[in-house]
């Protein structure tokens, strides 16, 4: 039965959290103490619920919870009077308020207000990611420090100093406006983005994927997108994110072993994804720029959506979006995903050409990528001694134990004469 209720207690807290933490940061105006408040509330409710029963709106409970403590907390500040109102009800005034009101009170608006604080710019990439994850995905720190691999003593310091930054830097509970909302809109959605990539490839470890970790992801986008629905961009970022994702179950064969693009089984591709990431390209397009990165790239993953087949697919358009992408967006990884487009459409001559000139750009002397993408097209190209050094310095540099495997596997296909055109 207790286990029972910890289970409960887990979905409601992942469904609540950040709408918790939210109404609670506008009310005490400190993230750090708000998240404080919220943990408070959730040791309470595993305390309590196995003996009283969940109550009938658990969120509720967790705000008034949480609500209660927080006029503790001013009362023993003497702080009482200003932040009761803040809280806009007085527990003076009345024995028992209607919490489940005011949890809902612009409380979406709350919400956007701290996916924008804690994406804020003054915070490290990879603070801005696990604070994230932290205050509006609802995830643990152990949970996020195995999702990243990264110890999880890190992530608490990394948590800890963005709550440190945010509250000495006075971040406004609010949304900015203008060219600010903008800037940190370009944030929100790298930080989405960072995250679904680390869960689609996964940079190290023993897994190809981290379906989890793009399953958050999206469902973080699927929420902006609700609260942000005039941005194209927010609504390409959910297309690329549901395209790629209807892939997953595709990507890994029998025991996690690694299945490339154009060997997958596309009848275990999810269709029902890919209808809604072709309809939130739709929407991005509606919503007038359909030629944002994140569009753009959302119409590269539609094209192989589209394409029954891999022979079907329209690699000469694709080519073309990524050399609008390169435009917009030019960057050395970039460059090399539009090679392989350029080797698919018009032959891997002119796409090892242009994997050629990246080959002295600093930022991709340890991009495992590059060597392997230079492997295959010297590999179809008839050159295998050359393709299987290529494969062999890939292995070496990827820190994912899955795609080693299947490095020095194409490496050894090479040795062996194998056909890999």
């Amino acid at each position: 039965m207790t286990a029972d209720v910890h289970r409960v207690v887990d979905a409601v807290w992942r469904m609540e959290s950040a709408r918790l933490v939210a109404a609670l940061t506008r009310a005490a105006g400190d993230v750090g103490l708000a998240e404080e408040l919220a943990q408070d509330a959730l040791v309470a409710a595993l305390e309590q619920w196995p003996d009283t029963g969940v109550p009938a709106k658990p969120g509720a409970w967790l705000m008034a919870t949480a609500s209660h403590r927080a006029i503790d907390t001013f009362r023993r500040g003497r702080r009482l009077a200003d932040k009761t109102a803040q809280l806009g009800r007085s527990l003076e005034q009345a024995a028992e308020p209607d919490w489940a009101a005011a949890l809902d009170e612009v409380v979406e608006d709350d919400v956007l207000r701290l996916v924008f604080i804690a994406c804020h710019p003054v915070l490290s990439r990879e603070a801005r990611v696990a604070l994230t994850l932290r205050l509006v995905g609802g995830l643990s720190t152990a949970e996020i420090a195995r999702a990243f691999l990264t110890a999880e003593s890190t992530v608490a310091q990394r948590i800890v100093r963005a709550k440190r930054t945010l509250t000495a830097a006075r971040v406004p509970f609010e949304v900015p406006a203008g060219a600010g909302f903008t800037a940190r809109l370009s944030s929100v959605l790298e930080v989405l983005y960072l995250v679904f990539n680390e869960g689609y490839s996964a940079t190290a470890g023993a897994d190809w994927t981290r379906p989890d970790l793009c399953a958050e992801a999206l469902r973080l986008g699927r929420v902006l997108a609700e609260l942000a629905p005039g941005e194209a961009e927010v609504h390409g970022l959910v297309a690329l994110m549901e395209v790629q994702a209807s892939r997953l179950r595709a990507r890994t064969g029998p025991d996690g072993v690694p299945v490339l693009l154009l060997d997958q089984d596309r009848g275990r591709w999810d269709r029902v994804l890919i209808g809604r990431g072709l309809a939130a390209l739709d929407r991005a397009e509606r919503a007038g720029n359909a030629h944002g990165s994140y569009a753009l790239q959302a119409a590269i993953a539609a094209c192989h959506a589209r394409a029954r087949t891999a022979e079907d697919t329209d690699w000469v358009r694709i080519a073309a979006l990524y050399e609008a992408l390169a435009e917009l967006a030019p960057s050395p990884v970039v460059e090399l995903n539009r090679a392989v487009a350029v080797s698919m459409a018009y032959g891997p001559a002119a796409g090892l050409a242009l994997a050629d000139r990246l080959t002295d750009i600093p930022a991709l002397r340890g991009y495992h990528l590059l060597p392997s993408v230079r492997g295959d097209l010297l590999a179809k190209l008839g050159r295998p001694a050359e393709a299987r050094a290529e494969f062999e310095r890939a292995a070496a540099l990827t820190r994912n134990e899955r795609e080693r495997l299947l490095l020095l596997g194409r490496a050894a296909d090479c040795a062996d004469g194998a056909d890999l055109s």
